[in-house]
């Protein structure tokens, strides 16, 4: 099969949709599922699993089209026939996403209410197209993958790795303004350190295999939670101390399935923003709202203009199954967390079924600069862990109290947060965050040497810039420097030698003649304020 079947398909499609008006459910055993999908061992697999998992098996039929499926359907089948949908592409998927299982061929569609709102979103996808972060992190030389390394292990490149250096900044500003203090954790631990936490239970497909060493086994680092509770027990703490906020930057690993990876959004290392806060439950909401407020300016910062604050809570059904069975513990979590999101007035919805293992979590959805969705990160409360690691600290009275613990990385992992950037950029990093920050380009070989003076004034001022040295002309150069998408560069010819000036453009337009000292100065300005989003 080849994607020059689909029109064939699709027309074969509509003209069995002529046929449907209803959908009509019906619940059977698991024998007569057998028997009705007798021939195709992929349904038996899954009727295997519903069986086991004791929940119900239906079928679905319109027409003479019967399927196995949970059901959820539009209650007249002819409103499709006037949507928006269309078969899209196909790919090779591992069954169940399993790299073990035998690859098929997966075949994705379209589907809106309206004709209208299909082609809208096909014309967002060719500007995503162009914006693609892993076309453009190859352009630019951001990052790369390779398969000695293995998949989902990204390399970073000098260039991605600036990015990287000016988020953390940024992070570390904001961090120390409030409060954090760094802390530094090993990337292996004692599985006794996942079993106390309760992360193998709940956790362990998402982790790697173990590590046998004299007779003890050893988990590379999925998450940094136990370690950080660790550190916190390591010194007496008492009500005067809290809040105890703790930082780290550490790479953490998780074995995603193969199916699963997608250039920097889904990989198997990843460089966590995360932090760990331990609070009374007096202290709460205060420092819920200040996180919360850290997202709010991180998104100005980032001109990220469009988010929503995804509640996820737990599902009572599924207590000591996927979730800790603490069912008042639950409730009051989540009311706290909601109170906290409606008096900032901040656009949330809810979702049951979830939450951590161990208490509510918000995800970040923020959409990019055309419209395109991500959930970029999150933030957990943990009403459970901390007493599983008799995690105290003296109260007034001098009795010993759990905290509670806020789980946050406001700046996702820096892979997924670069990826969304490049695309959210169109890879026109603004001035703070461009691995080039300016081009030098003289018009000529005698224009060299003042040429190298302006080079140099740039670096001493902390100015991120590159020498073009090429035979080039000035047309040629200037062409390339805008495929590069550096914000600005500086042409040097006779007339600015002989000033003592240079001539600054911009990618977005602007054109003045100034002396160095004023370039740096303008330069700076911009940087400091972190100005711009990207043009």
């Amino acid at each position: 099969m080849s994607e020059t079947d689909l029109p064939k398909i699709e027309q074969k499609m509509r003209e069995i949709l002529k046929t449907w008006k209803t959908f009509e459910g019906q619940e059977v055993s698991a024998a007569e599922a057998r028997k009705k999908f007798v021939d195709n061992p992929y349904k038996l697999e899954l009727i295997d699993g519903i069986e086991e998992k004791g929940e119900k098996i239906t079928l679905y039929t319109s027409g003479t089209f019967t399927d196995l499926c949970r059901g959820g359907h539009t209650d007249d089948a002819r409103e499709m026939r006037n949507a928006g949908w269309k078969l899209d592409r196909i790919a090779g998927a591992y069954w169940r996403g399993d790299e073990k299982n035998k690859m098929l061929t997966r075949i994705y569609g379209l589907a809106f209410e309206a004709k209208e709102e299909l082609e809208e979103y096909e014309k967002m996808r060719v500007e995503a197209e162009k914006r693609d972060h892993r076309k453009l992190g190859k352009e630019l030389q951001i990052f790369t993958f390779d398969d000695e390394v293995g998949p989902g292990l990204p390399l970073w490149l000098p260039n991605g790795t600036i990015i990287i250096d000016e988020i953390e900044k940024l992070a570390k500003e904001q961090e120390t303004k409030r409060g954090y203090q760094r802390v530094r954790s090993p990337h292996i631990a004692n599985e006794a350190l996942y079993l106390r936490s309760g992360h193998l239970p709940y956790y362990k497909e998402s982790m790697y295999p173990p590590m046998e060493g004299e007779g003890t086994n050893y988990y590379l680092k999925a998450m940094n939670c136990p370690h950080h509770h660790k550190i916190f027990v390591a010194v007496p703490k008492s009500y005067r101390d809290m809040p105890v906020r703790y930082t780290e930057y550490g790479t953490c690993y998780r074995h995603e399935k193969s199916g699963e990876l997608f250039g920097l959004m889904r990989v198997r290392s990843m460089q966590m923003n995360d932090a760990h806060i331990y609070c009374t439950e007096e202290q709460f909401f205060d420092e819920f709202k200040a996180v919360i407020e850290l997202y709010l300016e991180y998104f100005k910062i980032f001109g990220i203009e469009k988010y929503v604050m995804r509640l996820s809570k737990h599902t009572k059904e599924k207590l000591g199954q996927k979730y800790i069975n603490e069912p008042g513990l639950w409730i009051k979590t989540e009311d706290m967390v909601r109170k906290t999101l409606v008096d900032l007035k901040v656009p949330f919805a809810e979702a049951e079924d979830e939450a951590a293992f161990y208490g509510p979590k918000i995800d970040v959805q923020v959409w990019s600069a055309i419209g395109r969705e991500f959930t970029l990160a999150t933030n957990q409360v943990d009403f459970a862990v901390p007493a599983r690691f008799n995690l105290t600290y003296a109260d007034r009275d001098g009795t010993a109290k759990t905290p509670l613990c806020i789980h946050r990385a406001p700046l996702s992992t820096h892979e997924r947060l670069i990826g969304f950037l490049i695309e959210h950029y169109a890879g026109a990093f603004p001035l703070w965050l461009s691995p080039v920050q300016v081009k030098i380009l003289p018009v000529g070989e005698k224009f060299m040497e003042y040429a190298k003076t302006v080079h140099a004034e740039l670096q001493a001022a902390d100015i991120r810039s590159e020498f073009d040295i090429s035979n080039e002309t000035l047309g040629k150069k200037v062409r390339g420097a805008k495929v590069e998408k550096v914000p600005y560069w500086i042409v040097v010819g006779e007339k600015e030698m002989t000033a003592k000036t240079v001539t600054l453009e911009s990618r977005a337009g602007s054109k003045n003649t100034l002396s160095v000292e004023q370039t740096v100065s303008q330069l700076h300005t911009e940087i400091e304020t972190r100005k711009g989003h990207g043009a």
